[in-house]
């Protein structure tokens, strides 16, 4: 490998790695002077903004609104800033030990703290975390187009309120329309920039879900339809106490990015801007879901279902309602549709690194790419089918391996502190950051396990 003084800022440019979260394809050859016409020659801060930013963006945001249900208004938006704060801290030390370390990817960074067991237990978190996220983002896409009774009511979706209930606007028949035409060939991308502009107009998607949402808001204000929100959450026995953990899982899975951090990084022209770039990320994505949040519970209520799309069925008592009611829910469907590849890419990575650890890197391989491809896409689809409601994936994956991704596994590294670099800070940090996701999610399954226990009974 050659270290070229034409682009001393970025070392890892000139040889990707062909690991588990790398792009597949590299971006230049160790033999290559100058680049070839028509090469890649580096993400930009904007397109890498984008693309951690619909990393972030997902799922999450439809069941925020119903945190709000759970812990009222005030403490949930303190809840949502906290979050995002811890995230920045965590992918911060994530990047700090990977640089030292010389990991270019999360897997490696783990493999290098804890060894083999380190790296093939994290690569199992993002099994779990990637199928989870990508089976919410289908039920959800489904809920919206043919409509849902996972509470025991129907609301009926898009397609069934224009043209009436069909075989062909079935939940099944759409979403493998929908995966043959949308998922699979997005999937199939082989480098994640490529993806850039998908991302950009995701994030543009949600801004309109946003907006409208706030527009009916404010009509519904002038035509006083709006009661005033709860702030604080309603505690009356120690089951609602209980209650209050299950908004944890949701919360963070709300901002899980970092499999994506590296792969990003590693695509930069200059990869000192990763730090700005997960901080603005963090900076926008928090602000859409504060205002989501604010407007979707301040609409609703305690009327707020799991999945806030499903409320957008009936009469608003605005003028144009079902026209708004379907122009939100598409575009946000639309939205989960163009992020569903960017968290395909490191799922398919990771499985593939798994499972054939010693083969030739999967972009030199069509057959073995075409098969997990085909694989991982079939198994979210039938997820998609039998899981009836976004809360229940929400809560099992999020109670587990989303927050060992998210904090327990940082925190871990740093911890560890293999080439002694941790502060007294970062040591602090990592206990609480540990104490705390263990505390939380064992009381959300705990919490989940009673209510479920309850519900069979």
């Amino acid at each position: 490998m050659t270290t070229d003084s034409k682009n001393p800022r970025n070392p890892t440019k000139w040889k990707q790695p062909t690991n588990e979260d790398s792009p597949l394809l590299p971006s230049r050859t160790d033999q290559d002077d100058e680049p070839a016409a028509g090469e890649f020659n580096g993400a930009s801060f904007t397109g890498a903004v984008f693309n951690l930013s619909t990393t972030i963006i997902g799922a999450g945001i439809m069941a925020l609104p119903a945190t709000m249900k759970v812990l009222g208004l005030g403490v949930g938006i303190g809840m949502i800033v906290f979050v995002a704060v811890l995230t920045e801290a965590s992918v911060e030390m994530l990047l700090r030990f990977s640089r030292v370390g010389k990991a270019a990817t999360f897997g490696g960074v783990m493999g290098d703290a804890f060894g083999k067991a380190g790296k093939v237990v994290f690569q199992l978190c993002i099994l779990v975390n990637n199928l989870g996220t990508l089976i919410i983002y289908m039920i959800i896409i489904g809920d919206v187009l043919s409509g849902t009774s996972s509470t025991g009511v129907h609301h009926a979706g898009v397609l069934e309120g224009w043209f009436g209930e069909h075989w062909w606007n079935g939940r099944t028949f759409v979403l493998l329309v929908a995966t043959i035409f949308v998922f699979a060939p997005l999937a199939s991308l082989k480098r994640i920039d490529s993806l850039r502009y998908t991302s950009a107009l995701a994030v543009a998607l949600a801004i309109v879900f946003l907006v409208i949402t706030a527009g009916i808001v404010v009509t519904k204000l002038f035509y006083g339809g709006i009661s005033m929100p709860r702030l604080l959450p309603n505690v009356s026995d120690i089951a609602s106490v209980w209650n209050l953990f299950t908004v944890v899982p949701v919360l963070v899975t709300a901002f899980i990015c970092h499999f994506n951090v590296h792969t990003i990084d590693s695509e930069l022209e200059d990869t000192s801007l990763i730090q700005p770039i997960v901080q603005t990320s963090l900076a926008l994505c928090s602000t859409v879901y504060i205002l989501t949040s604010f407007f979707g519970f301040l609409l609703f209520g305690d009327s707020t279902l799991d999945d806030v799309l499903a409320n957008f069925d009936t009469n608003l008592g605005i003028p144009y309602s079902f026209l708004l009611n379907d122009v939100v829910r598409i575009s946000y469907a639309l939205h989960l549709m163009l992020v569903f590849p960017v968290i395909f890419h490191p799922l398919r990575l990771n499985l593939d690194d798994l499972l054939f650890p010693s083969s030739r890197p999967l972009v030199s391989d069509n057959c073995r790419f075409t098969l997990s491809t085909i694989g991982l896409i079939s198994l979210v689809f039938l997820g998609a089918n039998f899981i009836p409601s976004i809360w229940d994936v929400f809560q099992f994956s999020g109670a587990t391996a989303t927050v060992c991704i998210g904090f327990i596994f940082p925190a871990a590294i740093a911890l560890r502190d293999k080439h002694g670099i941790a502060t007294t800070k970062d040591k602090i940090l990592s206990v609480f950051m540990i104490g705390l996701a263990v505390f939380a999610n064992l009381m959300a399954i705990y919490s989940n396990a009673t209510a479920l226990f309850k519900e069979k009974v």
